[in-house]
């Protein structure tokens, strides 16, 4: 080995660090990406996306198998975000233009690790795995995606990489929300009072079986025709908005402990009324303006805008007994690991509206778009998943 130390040096220069190159070199594969922000049209299939390389030495390059679309994916293919999600890719603003493009969409990934970084220990070529990789990062609708190491874990044994792709971006997305920021977790939880607003899509139907496997009592909001689906994940109570005024039929149920807002708009004007007061309870919503304002205002002001909302309302509400958060998608291998755990032991299951072959990724946004999704909507990127 440091004979072939001295070899590498012989010319004067260092090695490459961090880099672990495969006697295959490819330097294109297919994905799907947009030149622009806009509608459906945008989207464009492409054999000649440039190939994945590790920069860093904890990154992986992982095969694709599958993906998912989550409503970010519709958002960011409009434009939203693209403020705050361009400073993160490129923070020093060395480079000029709209660097994001070509860009790929997709954050869910199931599949196998083809290449890793020379400081990745905990896995391997071969090994099958999961992760929800960042926003500001080229996505997996396509053959190959890299991602940090402390993003994958090691894909729950007892799913198809079809079931795993469904759960990573919720998953995550609900762990940050009730875990991480609402400070719940297995031993907090048994008889606490839960409200998921908006719980039939994929985050809502992963929150709901999150919260029964913790031992909480959950209540659920979501349309009739998805309440059987609901219900069979655990939820204790479930009300249907569209049978009447929502405000007035959870004003007769018990005040909660906790609610989880995935629905934002109106419903945050009423909604900590029913908490109960003085005891610590929290509402978290997952509906912010922080890329909004950050799109709009630019950087600066829209971070300062954004930090003013939300100190009044934490103020405002704490003032009035109850407390009031924003919660974020988080990437987390670590947290994944847990949530693979949950899922071998049978505890959590993912919820797919439909399968779309790797083809069809036009169709299954507008499946998307078309809203009322009960679960996810999976994207096979390598057929007979």
């Amino acid at each position: 080995a440091a004979g072939g130390r001295a070899l590498r040096w012989a010319n004067g220069r260092a090695p490459a660090r961090g880099l672990r190159v495969s006697p295959r070199a490819r330097v294109a594969m297919p994905s799907w990406v947009i030149d622009r922000y806009g509608s459906n049209e945008v989207l464009r299939f492409t054999r000649e996306m440039m190939f994945p390389i590790i920069h860093f030495p904890n990154e992986v390059i992982i095969k694709v198998h599958a993906a998912s679309l989550n409503p970010i994916d519709l958002s960011m293919r409009s434009g939203y975000g693209a403020t705050a999600l361009n400073m993160k890719r490129d923070p020093l603003k060395i480079k000029t233009g709209e660097t994001e493009f070509p860009l790929t969409l997709g954050r869910d990934v199931s599949g196998v690790v083809m290449e890793c970084g020379l400081g990745v220990s905990y896995f391997k070529p071969g090994d099958e795995v999961w992760a929800a990789i960042p926003p500001w990062k080229q996505g997996t609708l396509s053959e190959f995606v890299v991602a940090s190491g402390n993003e994958v874990s090691f894909k729950p044994k007892c799913l198809s990489h079809t079931e795993a792709a469904a759960l990573p971006y919720v998953g995550l997305t609900a762990w940050s929300a009730l875990n991480q920021v609402g400070g719940l977790n297995q031993s907090n939880c048994s008889g606490k009072r839960i409200l998921i607003l908006g719980a039939s899509g994929g985050v809502g139907t992963f929150a709901v079986q999150l919260m029964k496997a913790w031992d909480a009592h959950v209540t659920a909001v979501c349309s009739h025709d998805a309440s059987t689906l609901v219900k069979k994940l655990g939820a204790d109570d479930v009300i249907d908005y569209k049978s009447g005024n929502l405000e007035e039929q959870l004003k007769t149920l018990p005040l909660f402990d906790f609610i989880l807002d995935n629905v934002g708009g109106s419903t945050e004007k009423w909604a900590l009324d029913l908490l109960k007061k003085w005891s610590g309870a929290t509402y978290v919503t997952l509906v912010t303006p922080f890329l909004i304002n950050m799109d709009k205002l630019g950087v600066a002001d829209g971070m300062l805008q954004t930090g003013v909302t939300i100190g009044s309302k934490t103020l405002k509400h704490l003032l009035k007994g109850v407390h009031y958060r924003w919660a974020f998608f988080m990437p987390s291998g670590p947290s994944l690991d847990e949530i693979a755990e949950l899922v071998d032991s049978g505890k959590i299951q993912p919820v797919i509206d439909e399968v779309f072959s790797f083809s069809e990724v036009p169709e299954a946004f507008l499946k998307l778009e078309g809203g009322h999704a009960r679960g996810k909507t999976v994207i096979n990127v390598i057929s007979r998943q």
